[in-house]
């Protein structure tokens, strides 16, 4: 610990003597500083015992004093060493007493102690207390890396957690907690998820302290570090302790900063290992080699492939390109979809895999996540969390997208595609799937589309194309200009004739007309188009055509 007073006025070679402030000897000592000013305080940090022999003061003048040792303790002064014999035979009775009054230890100081062994003195045990406090941090630091090595992240959090005498949580790339130290921690810890993702926007790396004011039992004062070398935090460490960290705690702290950074950076090495196998492993099963992709697997993947997964598939598209579908889904995303919809800084792609993986980590499945190129591929279990993480993260983004109407910029926008619950025989199946539901979904202008909406649905939103509607309009342009002359009104007539499946008697009936007007009316409309409507192709494109036109509308 650094020196105190009482501890230089027990140093034996010292024999420094208490005339006031017995009761605050306790306190530490920055250091020891000589001044004769009649005021030192602008020269004062706080902390110093001030040495004098009150060569330019009035020691004997009782409001002088008052004065003097009012503004010392005002500005953080500890201590007043007064040498006697020099100036003063004894420590003038105003001093005392305006000391005693303020409550600031006053020491008296014999002739033959000089002050430069009161200086030396404080100096050693400064020296001596910092050299503790490396030994204990290097002592720290060997602790903290054998639990890296043998406990893992866990066991490295319960170490630092005891060496800062509080408590210690991780945090993942999405904010969540990952681990905490002790168990009664995580609620704590949830705590600070907000303060995390602020930390997240800085680039690394980056550290911040909230808390600590003192209005409750539970107010700790946390120290928030994010972890990782990249431009983004990959993951962030809370310390949470009573008071400020002393210099062996500060140590210990930056230890495992350093020991979670290498581990993360490890993780990132394996990863990519990871990544590379799992692209051999989705090789195989879009080969239709189930088994020989079992075998690669191994563990790492295995009991991804024991049950129904889904295969997802997500690309970026210009934003240009987009166009904001009136349709969107009306679900509402999560609270971390949303957070992660937010920060549109970066790769769209980028950002998908790390809401996929750290899901997946959170609730402890496996995942295969194959970057290919210019898109993503994600192998997950059906239901599981990475699938679900997917579909609320990209409801978030359309619905971001929604209310910005798509404004003109030069970013990308994500586009994802899923396939139906399949098993590994079927892989390339699903995978012709994901391709399906992403070709709509760029087509409807959607962030994310699953097979099974398309089994479901309706074929008319797929008409909401471009190429279709010009097909429409060519193909109904000269009906539309015969109607425009006002000699007859063949598009409604063969809007109805086409839903009465050519019945004419009804189809004359909706239109209020006799059924020999229709049939003239229809003899018109393949005299202008060139088309026999006996054809059923031609009755189809007709059809679609004002399906196409009426959408449009």
């Amino acid at each position: 610990m650094p020196p105190t007073l009482a501890s230089l006025v027990h140093h034996s070679a010292l024999k420094l003597t208490v005339r006031a402030g017995e009761d605050r000897l306790d306190v530490p000592v920055r250091w020891a500083h000589v001044s004769e000013l009649a005021d030192p305080v602008p020269y004062m940090e706080g902390g110093e015992l001030l040495l004098i022999t009150a060569l330019k003061l009035d020691a004997d003048d009782p409001e002088a004093m008052r004065r003097y040792v009012k503004r010392l303790a005002g500005a953080g002064v500890v201590g007043l060493g007064f040498a006697v014999g020099v100036n003063y035979d004894e420590i003038p009775g105003a001093l005392v007493e305006a000391a005693r009054d303020e409550g600031l230890p006053l020491l008296e100081v014999p002739r033959r102690t000089p002050f430069l062994a009161i200086s030396k003195a404080v100096s050693a045990a400064i020296a001596a207390d910092q050299y503790r406090s490396v030994t204990a941090g290097f002592a720290a630091q060997r602790e903290l890396t054998k639990q890296a090595l043998t406990g893992g992240p866990e066991g490295l959090l319960a170490a630092i957690a005891s060496q800062v005498d509080g408590w210690a949580a991780l945090y993942d790339a999405s904010g969540a907690v990952v681990a905490t130290a002790p168990e009664w921690a995580g609620r704590r810890a949830a705590r600070l998820t907000a303060d995390v993702e602020r930390l997240r926007e800085r680039p690394a790396p980056a550290s911040s302290v909230v808390g600590g004011s003192g209005t409750s039992d539970n107010d700790d004062r946390v120290e928030l570090h994010s972890l990782g070398t990249g431009r983004r935090p990959r993951s962030a460490l809370a310390v949470g302790t009573a008071a400020a960290l002393g210099t062996a705690e500060r140590y210990a702290v930056h230890s495992a900063i350093a020991l979670l950074t290498l581990t993360t950076e490890r993780s990132r090495s394996l990863q990519a290992a990871e990544q590379r196998i799992g692209a051999a492993v989705l090789r195989m099963l879009l080969a239709g080699e189930p088994e020989h992709a079992r075998t690669v697997a191994g563990d790492l993947y295995g009991g991804l492939l024991d049950a129904p997964f889904r295969l997802i598939v997500a690309e970026t598209v210009a934003v240009s390109s987009v166009r904001i579908a009136a349709d969107a889904p009306a679900r509402v995303p999560s609270a971390a979809a949303l957070a992660a919809a937010a920060d549109t800084d970066g790769d769209p792609l980028e950002a998908l895999t790390e809401v996929v993986e750290s899901a997946a980590a959170r609730s402890g499945e496996a995942v295969l996540v194959v970057p290919e190129r210019e898109r993503l591929m994600v192998l997950a279990a059906d239901g599981g969390a990475a699938v679900t993480a997917c579909g609320e993260y990209a409801v978030a983004l359309e619905a971001a997208r929604t209310r910005e109407q798509a404004s003109a910029g030069d970013e990308d926008e994500l586009v994802v595609g899923v396939s139906a619950p399949v098993g590994p025989i079927a892989a390339a199946a699903a995978y012709k799937q994901a391709e399906q539901a992403l070709s709509v979904a760029r087509r409807r202008g959607r962030v994310y589309v699953e097979h099974e909406q398309l089994a479901s649905g309706s074929v008319l939103p797929l008409l909401a194309d471009d190429a279709v509607r010009a097909f429409a309009d060519g193909l109904l342009r000269p009906l539309y200009e015969h109607d425009a002359t006002g000699r007859g009104d063949l598009v409604a007539s063969l809007r109805a004739w086409l839903s009465r499946h050519g019945q004419w008697d009804a189809a004359a009936a909706d239109l209020g007309v006799h059924r020999h007007t229709l049939r003239y009316r229809m003899r018109r409309v393949e005299e202008i188009l060139g088309r026999s409507l006996d054809d059923p192709d031609v009755r189809m494109e007709l059809w679609l055509a004002l399906k196409a036109t009426t959408s449009a509308e």
